[in-house]
């Protein structure tokens, strides 16, 4: 595997791969790498000659009382599974080296921006939108590889390839869980024992959720409502539990058939996001 800390080494690499005509995968992480992101990266040498993984911790994408400082980065452990992977090349660039001194230009998408996670995390999707750019700008791939636990996320990043034209292909792969039904993610590590124990309980509610839309209840508020109370009543200390349309992730209702119910909530110190999405049965 090669590791490429500069962006000119990174472009000298991928205009070789380019002149021998290797279509270019590229799977952006911020490192922690744990068995989701391992499935990412196997779900891009299924349809690429050569897989491109970043790891960039992106400062733009934290708030100021945020845990960007004390987010986990474990590179020797990330290089370690990268090549047990038999990942191509490793993207390990420096804050520096991505955001040069003065650097003043920041990428908005609007109104999904603005919804659900956004609320509550004021100016995080502008970072996302921003740091996958400007790496879709540096690697030029044929297609990209996100997880669909981070819904919101992806559909952000679909609206900005669309909007401004890009020319990758972007595939979204089903979230990996534990045993318990935890979707894993690197700030699962926060979590004490106890806390692991209870974590799942959010997944639990989406199902259940889920399972009384399938079964015909039509209020859609009072289901969002009862969600609330409940992962409250498990110490949950939610921020939302919305059910939405999946193309817009606005605000659904019974009318609306393809589905997708966002939820983020602390438990401790620790901020869980899930999703589950599907077609509606009535």
């Amino acid at each position: 595997m090669q590791i490429c800390r500069s962006i000119d080494s990174l472009r000298d690499q991928l205009a070789d791969w380019r002149q021998a005509s290797k279509t270019l995968a590229f799977v952006p992480t911020m490192g922690n790498l744990h068995a989701g992101h391992l499935k990412l990266i196997e779900e891009a040498q299924k349809t690429a000659d050569k897989v491109i993984v970043s790891i960039f911790v992106n400062p733009t994408q934290f708030g100021p009382t945020e845990d960007f400082s004390r987010y986990p980065r474990t590179e020797a452990d990330d290089i370690a599974a990268l090549k047990a992977q038999n990942t191509d090349l490793l993207f390990l660039p420096s804050t520096d080296e991505i955001y040069p001194a003065g650097e003043q230009t920041r990428i908005t998408v609007d109104r999904l921006s603005a919804l659900h996670c956004g609320a509550f995390r004021p100016g995080h999707f502008s970072g996302v939108a921003t740091i996958v750019c400007k790496l879709f700008n540096l690697v030029q791939p044929d297609l990209a590889v996100f997880g669909l636990k981070d819904y919101q996320q992806l559909a952000v990043i679909r609206t900005l390839v669309r909007d401004l034209n890009l020319a990758v292909t972007l595939v979204g792969v089903d979230t990996v869980r534990e045993t318990s039904g935890l979707a894993m993610s690197s700030r699962n590590r926060y979590l004490t024992p106890e806390e692991h124990q209870i974590a799942p309980k959010l997944y639990d509610v989406l199902c259940q959720t889920r399972c009384a839309i399938d079964a015909g209840e039509k209020n859609f508020r009072s289901l969002e409502t009862q969600a609330l109370l409940k992962l409250r009543s498990l110490g949950f200390i939610p921020d939302y539990f919305n059910i939405c349309r999946s193309h817009d992730l606005e605000l659904a209702d019974f009318s609306d058939k393809n589905l997708v119910i966002l939820t983020a909530a602390k438990l401790g110190n620790t901020r869980l996001i899930d999703n589950i999405y599907f077609a509606s049965s009535w």
